[in-house]
């Protein structure tokens, strides 16, 4: 399994509404970051804070730049440190990064996905639970 090369494929892919946040993510953003509290309409995140429509896309959610056109986007996050939980748990099992065409995932990890999976499970381990807890 590689590192996370930055391509953003998750960020896209569910930064349309397809993310959460708990509650308390969002009681501590009214309090401490009011840049991401205006994001958030009832219990839901990422809605336009002048028109109250859901965003198509996470309004955190930046691309690097770059000085070569022929290289990919590397995308990066503003509130990396503040990201949603769903965010910080992403990608949790090899199925999903399968399904998402996750740039991380190797031919080898295929071959050997409870392998893969506990090496998964260890380069997140700062992120999130394990899998097998």
């Amino acid at each position: 399994m590689k590192a996370c090369n930055q391509c953003g494929k998750c960020c896209i892919k569910y930064g349309d509404g397809d993310l959460a946040a708990t509650r308390e993510e969002i009681d501590l953003w009214e309090l401490f970051n009011p840049d991401i509290f205006e994001y958030v309409k009832g219990d839901e995140i990422w809605f336009d804070p002048e028109t109250g429509k859901r965003l198509t896309s996470c309004p955190f959610l930046g691309i690097e730049p770059k000085k070569d056109e022929s290289v990919p986007n590397k995308y990066t996050c503003s509130i990396y440190l503040d990201r949603p939980e769903d965010c910080r748990h992403y990608p949790s099992l090899i199925s999903e990064m399968v399904r998402d065409e996750c740039e991380m995932i190797e031919v080898i990890d295929l071959q050997n996905t409870k392998k893969a999976q506990t090496k998964l499970d260890y380069l997140m381990r700062d992120s999130r639970p394990s899998s097998s807890s």
